[in-house]
C-alpha cells in the first residue's frame, strides 16, 4: 500500500511578492529611461556633464545606510531590540542625509546653469536621478513609520516581515543608485 506524503509548499509572503513586483516595475522604468538616455545621447545637441561631488558623498552615505539596515534586521532577528531601534534610527538619518546630499548636488548643477531647459542631457539627469531620489524618499517615509512602531509603547509585534520588506527595498534603492551612478559616469 503506497502512501502519498504531502510536501509543504514554500510560499512567499504576499507582501514580499508585492514588493518584488514593485521592484520589477521600478527596474523596468529605469531600464527604459537609461535606454532612452543612450539613444538620445547620439543627438547633435547632447552636452556632457560632470557628476557633482555631492553625488559621491551621497554614494558613501547610501552604502553606509545599507549596512546599518542589514545590521538592524539582524538585531531584530536576534531580539536585540535596543540595538534594532538604534540602527534603524541611524539608517533613517543616513537616508535623510542621502536626500540632502542629492539636493546639494542638484543645487550645484542649477547654480552652474545646468537647468532642465538648458539641455536634453541635463533633463535626463534630473529625471533619472530625481526619480531615484523620490524612491529613496518613499523608503525614508517607510523608515519613519518603522521607527515610530519600534519606539511605540503599544503592544509589540515581532513579525520579521516588515523588517525584511524595508531592508530589501532599501538594499534595492542602494543597488539602483550604484547602477545609475556608474551608468552616468560611463555614458555621459
Amino acid at each position: 500500500m503506497a502512501t502519498d506524503t504531502v510536501q509543504p509548499k514554500n510560499k512567499i509572503h504576499p507582501h514580499k511578492f508585492t514588493l518584488w513586483v514593485g521592484i520589477g516595475s521600478i527596474v523596468m522604468m529605469f531600464a527604459g529611461l537609461t535606454s532612452a538616455y543612450v539613444v538620445k545621447r547620439s543627438q547633435a545637441n547632447w552636452q556632457s556633464f560632470e557628476i557633482p561631488q555631492a553625488f559621491w558623498y551621497s554614494t558613501i552615505v547610501i552604502l553606509l545606510s545599507s549596512l546599518t539596515i542589514h545590521l538592524s534586521a539582524k538585531a531584530f532577528k536576534e531580539r536585540m531590540m535596543a540595538r534594532y531601534r538604534k540602527l534603524l534610527t541611524i539608517t533613517l538619518v543616513l537616508g535623510a542625509l542621502f536626500v540632502v546630499t542629492q539636493y546639494i548636488g542638484f543645487s550645484d548643477l542649477w547654480r552652474n546653469g545646468f537647468t532642465l531647459q538648458s539641455s536634453v542631457s541635463y533633463s535626463f539627469l534630473y529625471v533619472i536621478v530625481g526619480l531615484h531620489g523620490l524612491h529613496v524618499v518613499g523608503g525614508v517615509i517607510a523608515l519613519v513609520v518603522m521607527s515610530l512602531k519600534a519606539f511605540s509603547n503599544k503592544q509589540r509585534n515581532y513579525s520579521i516581515v516588515p523588517v525584511e520588506l524595508i531592508a530589501t527595498y532599501w538594499h534595492f534603492v542602494d543597488i539602483l543608485w550604484i547602477y545609475l551612478l556608474l551608468f552616468l559616469i560611463a555614458i555621459r
